[in-house]
């Protein structure tokens, strides 16, 4: 069930069914669990993996059948065998690893609440976090933004990143996990994110999504907007109803606002093939907000167009609002301009794809006053803030 929450006019006041969050269960539940969990690929087609507990473990089959325990403080390096799965005595089709006593479960080199359900995949194992939702989100505020920023740009945070999972635990569809570990999805790297500020926000917001239309939405993020959101449609093609171009009217302090890069012709016409020497850059085409769509790139021995993304890829851009200057070096015996410059210039603002909440933004914002309902009314247009509530 989705309630939507009281507050400003924005935050009407109705109850919308949402079937998709019933409880998860599985072979391995002896009963039903008193939370949502989520589903997340700590690691996918590796040839083996560590796995181990805190506290004593209880090993169960795919069948959710209890095979032994592994003792605390202690691992074992599970392996494909056969299309199955084998760790250390134990074999099945899918091994399950649950902490008792609210242990953590190993995977791989980190710690993390929850359990591990680890199966066979076509290049090897795959490794997933079953994990309270509430908890999931400990991690990722410390992973996406940091534990001692303002209460309220976590709290944002929070809300968004709730979403962003929800969205896609609805949306999944291979059957064996919701999201993954990276920024691919959201960055999860266990309990050592975790902190006291990242805790309180997720505590202080349990439970709340965006929606629009009744549904949860899709509530991206990056790290800075360098003034200027974007409409979907300019980066990602699809237009998002919720997902609209925001001018912030506020000068954002943060160390990827702005940023400069010097980059010689030589190592230009290494990293873009097929033009010779670069001679000049010239945008075809840009969004409103300044963001390089397509590029022309000029050379010596021809010339080519090139996406923004291509060439923030090439030249490992942190976004692609830039503009790229040539510096011609003066010639010391005439005093003159040389025609063909050696070193450009690249001028840019902002940090990642320019689409919803700025991370930055929302630290500015906080740090003014504004709390998390306005952070989120500002980024997020015509939505609504809601709580799910899973019984």
């Amino acid at each position: 069930m989705l309630t939507q929450l009281n507050g400003r006019s924005w935050w009407l006041g109705i109850l919308v069914w949402m079937a998709a969050f019933s409880l998860v269960e599985s072979a391995s539940s002896r009963a039903a669990q008193a939370a949502l969990e989520l589903r997340v690929a700590i690691a996918d087609g590796v040839s083996q993996i560590a796995v181990g507990s805190s506290t004593k473990a209880i090993v169960r089959d795919s069948n959710g059948r209890p095979l032994g325990e592994i003792a605390p403080m202690n691992a074992f390096i599970a392996q494909p065998k056969q299309g199955s799965v084998s760790l250390d005595r134990w074999q099945s089709s899918q091994l399950w690893v649950e902490p008792t006593g609210g242990g953590y479960v190993y995977i791989g080199d980190r710690w993390y609440r929850g359990r591990t359900a680890v199966v066979p995949s076509k290049s090897g194992l795959t490794a997933v976090n079953y994990v309270d939702l509430e908890h999931y989100l400990y991690s990722v505020l410390g992973g996406e933004m940091n534990g001692n920023w303002p209460q309220e740009a976590l709290k944002a945070q929070a809300v968004a990143a709730r979403s962003y999972a929800l969205y896609h635990r609805q949306k999944s569809n291979n059957g064996i996990y919701d999201v993954v570990d990276t920024t691919a999805s959201q960055v999860y790297r266990g309990i050592r994110d975790e902190s006291t500020g990242t805790q309180a926000a997720v505590n202080a917001t349990a439970e709340q999504v965006l929606i629009s239309g009744g549904q949860i939405v899709e509530a991206v993020f990056h790290s800075s907007a360098g003034g200027c959101t974007e409409n979907s449609e300019n980066v990602w093609l699809n237009p998002v109803p919720y997902l609209k171009s925001v001018k912030e009217n506020f000068t954002e302090v943060s160390p990827v606002a702005q940023w400069s890069l010097d980059v010689s012709r030589s190592e230009l016409s290494k990293r873009i093939s097929g033009v010779g020497n670069v001679v000049s850059f010239q945008p075809v085409d840009m969004t409103p907000c300044g963001r390089i769509k397509t590029m022309q790139v000029v050379g010596d021995r021809g010339s080519k167009k090139l996406s923004g993304e291509a060439l923030q890829r090439a030249l490992n851009l942190r976004s692609t609002l830039f503009s790229i200057v040539p510096q011609p070096a003066l010639e010391a015996s005439k005093g003159k301009a040389q025609a063909s410059p050696t070193t450009f210039q690249v001028i840019g603002r902002g940090f990642g794809h320019g689409i919803g909440l700025s991370q930055w933004g929302a630290y500015n914002l906080a740090q003014g006053g504004n709390n998390y309902q306005q952070i989120l009314k500002l980024y997020y247009q015509n939505t609504e803030l809601a709580k799910i509530q899973v019984k």
